[in-house]
């Protein structure tokens, strides 16, 4: 009886924790949504599958060498005989290991070296490049061929490849698209690589997996996957609705802070590209020791133009305009009073 209660605890504190770590029905990784995805998926739920076999056969040997050789009454004497060591097992001891480590290098270099490119049954298609900037604490997207750039989402055709050129305006940091790519790093004063294919259209999430300072948490993106049509119509009602970006707004951009989308005519390429230097023209290092990035509240995920610098701002503002009125109402009050003394 004591027994089924304790397995009765255990379940239910099993039980317990799923629930509260809200594991989801289906995992992200697991739900591949294009080609690159789904050969890094294989690739780890091959890995899982392999390391998983190799722990089972190591836990049962080590059950059976523990029960088998257990202390007994029968063997309470028992005295094992001096042994100088054997050659053959301690070769095979180190080939095992060596051999597990090819097993899972073999699969993984061939599996890197297929998503370094565009992705098989694609071949014939023209990719779509962006360029990708990654700054302090948000992602810019630019279109050279449609001569538009957006900031912290990216709208994509479904059904063709993408080729991401991706660099860093300031700091390092890592982007990953789980549904539709594997993670690659940003830099500054490089450049690397991404290609990716949306099987359909659909809304995906993308963030950056790389700390790097107070605002990392929400520097995440959405990623727009929509037929060649409504891509087309997209990309035409930036151009008739969207303001031009100018090179004082660009710098603004920069500034450590969170913002939210924003759309533009023309890209910042015209006048840098932070993947053949030049970005410290760009960049005020003292904005890393005194930025007013301070988080309050929500940030409003949808169109916005105002940013946590832009909200403070306008608070200091509020709050000096109330002062101000204050003292005026307590010098009115203190004229009055003197009327009545008088």
């Amino acid at each position: 009886m004591k027994r089924i209660r304790t397995i009765f605890y255990i379940t239910a504190i099993l039980l317990a924790t799923l629930t509260l770590t809200g594991c989801e029905s289906t995992l992200t990784v697991f739900d591949p949504q294009g080609p690159v995805a789904r050969n890094l998926t294989e690739l780890i739920i091959f890995s899982i599958i392999f390391m998983l076999l190799i722990v089972i056969v190591v836990f049962v040997l080590f059950g059976f060498i523990v029960w088998k050789y257990r202390a007994k009454p029968e063997n309470e004497d028992y005295e094992p005989p001096h042994e100088e060591g054997s050659t053959a097992l301690e070769i095979t001891w180190f080939l095992i290991p060596v051999l597990i480590v090819v097993a899972l290098t073999i699969p993984t270099i061939i599996t890197i070296s297929d998503v370094e490119d565009i992705p098989e049954g694609y071949d014939d298609q023209e990719p779509l490049v962006i360029h990708v900037t990654s700054a302090d604490w948000k992602w810019i997207f630019s279109y050279p061929e449609q001569d538009i750039e957006t900031v912290n989402y990216v709208n994509i055709p479904a059904d063709r490849p993408i080729q991401f050129k991706m660099t860093s305006a300031g700091t390092m940091q890592s982007f990953w698209v789980p549904s539709l790519a594997g993670q690659k790093y940003t830099m500054a004063n490089m450049q690397t690589q991404l290609y990716l294919v949306a099987d359909r259209p659909g809304e995906y999430i993308g963030r950056n997996t790389n700390f790097n300072g107070e605002g990392y948490a929400h520097m995440s993106f959405e990623v727009v996957a929509e037929s060649a049509e409504d891509f087309n119509e997209w990309v035409s009602d930036v151009k008739n609705t969207a303001n031009v970006l100018t090179e004082d707004e660009y710098r603004e951009i920069l500034t450590p802070s969170i913002i939210g989308r924003k759309t533009y005519n023309e890209t910042h390429l015209q006048w840098i590209d932070h993947a053949h230097g030049g970005s410290e023209e760009y960049i005020n290092p003292e904005d890393y020791e005194t930025h007013l990035y301070e988080q309050e509240g929500e940030i409003d995920e949808e169109d916005s133009d105002v940013s946590i610098t832009d909200t403070e701002t306008d608070e200091e503002q509020d709050e000096s305009e109330s002062e101000q009125s204050n003292e005026e109402m307590d010098m009115d009050e203190s004229e009055h009073e003197g009327h009545d003394g008088h």
